[in-house]
């Protein structure tokens, strides 16, 4: 991994589009990791975002 692939979006205000992937993605049942790759995201601030609104993300077994 890069140095500093995982930050380069550190700290960076969700946009509405984000938003709506987000959503989109929880909905299909995508795990945390995935949503969060394809958002370019940290696991955390993707985590994080899905709790402030009202998200639930599907846990891998």
């Amino acid at each position: 991994m890069a140095k500093g692939e995982n930050f380069e979006r550190h700290r960076q205000a969700w946009t509405q589009d984000e938003i709506q992937k987000l959503h989109t993605l929880a909905k299909k049942g995508m795990a945390l990791k995935a949503i969060a790759k394809a958002l370019t995201r940290s696991e955390e601030s993707t985590k994080d975002r899905t709790k402030a609104d009202g998200l639930s993300i599907a846990k891998l077994r």
